[in-house]
């Protein structure tokens, strides 16, 4: 089974990631949580011989999910921004890890401004990322 058979399998088995976590800045915003989102993908990557691995290589976040069967894999990167106090790094590094894999599995889950601002729900999240889906080109 190819990469992208098993990623469509694994689209199918997740579904919609529901944000339970409140926001402290913003308490009518709620997020799901990158923990709680690997602790569900872990098993259903497993199933399909998929790893996943979330590096920061020179200031970009990356999100790989690696066929361990084949040499397929599907890159995702999002450049952090310039910010020099390590909590706040922290902070986006988190927001971005999560937005990345998010992206790159294209799991849908509710965009709260969106929503907010249309009065739809069960959006899909989009970001300002690069794709890049040839595994020869992603070199460490």
């Amino acid at each position: 089974m190819k990469i992208y058979q098993k990623l469509f399998k694994l689209q199918q088995e997740i579904g919609a990631i529901p944000k339970e976590n409140k926001n402290s800045f913003f308490p009518n915003h709620t997020y799901f949580d990158i923990n709680e989102l690997i602790r569900k993908l872990v098993p259903i990557l497993s199933k399909y011989k998929l790893l996943l691995l979330q590096p920061i290589v020179k200031n970009e976040v990356y999100a790989i999910i690696q066929d361990t069967e084949s040499e397929g894999r599907i890159v995702s990167s999002i450049p952090l921004p310039e910010i020099q106090d390590p909590q706040k790094i922290g902070g986006a590094i988190t927001y971005y890890r999560r937005y990345a894999l998010v992206s790159l599995l294209g799991l849908q889950a509710e965009d709260d401004d969106g929503n907010t601002a249309t009065g739809r729900t069960n959006q899909r999240v989009k970001s300002n990322q690069k794709l890049n889906q040839k595994s020869n080109q992603f070199k460490l």
